[in-house]
């Protein structure tokens, strides 16, 4: 019974132990960035087009941008001094709230990259966003002349996936309940 109780001691201890280190590392990591969310910026051939795209298409309201100067994008290594203005877009009102940062550079030309599928090239390759209602995200991208690549994808229970494509063919994936 004595040894029993030391092993049930030990375990407990054990496990605080490992909870209480956890948390601490987690403390850490949260005192290492000023938000939980990051920015995703996305070069694209024609800003209206994308801009359109993911505003009425997707959902994202459009805040404030701002404009980087040739000096600045050359300087920081952003661009071998091509000047750009970036258009922000969010989701929802909260101040860390996701950004998506569409940009155009004028002068310069990007390379379009093999975006059939996400295993076709290397580097980011899409965005998730995650819907309260499928159905009604499916309608809101059909309304703007977007159709889905294929029909809503039902993942378990009420969850579903639902690819779109923006203009420059990058994939944007729809998650979540059909409502």
């Amino acid at each position: 019974m004595k040894r029993r109780m030391v092993l049930i001691t030990l375990g407990v201890g054990l496990t605080m132990g490992l909870l209480m280190a956890r948390a601490a590392q987690t403390s850490n990591m949260e005192k290492a960035f000023s938000r939980s969310t990051i920015d995703i910026g996305v070069v694209v051939s024609d800003v209206e087009k994308a801009a359109k795209f993911y505003a009425e298409a997707v959902g994202f309201s459009e805040v404030q941008g701002f404009d980087v100067s040739g000096q600045l994008a050359g300087d920081s290594g952003l661009t071998d001094y091509h000047r750009f203005k970036v258009r922000v877009f969010v989701l929802g009102d909260e101040p860390a709230a996701t950004r998506l940062k569409l940009m155009e550079i004028p002068d310069a030309a990007p390379k379009k990259t093999d975006q059939q599928y996400i295993s076709s090239s290397l580097g980011y390759s899409y965005l998730t966003v995650l819907v309260t209602d499928t159905k009604a995200a499916v309608e809101r991208a059909k309304a703007a002349g977007v159709s889905p690549v294929k029909a809503p994808y039902q993942l378990g229970g009420n969850n579903y996936l639902t690819l779109l494509k923006d203009p420059d063919g990058n994939i944007v994936e729809l998650v979540g309940p059909m409502n």
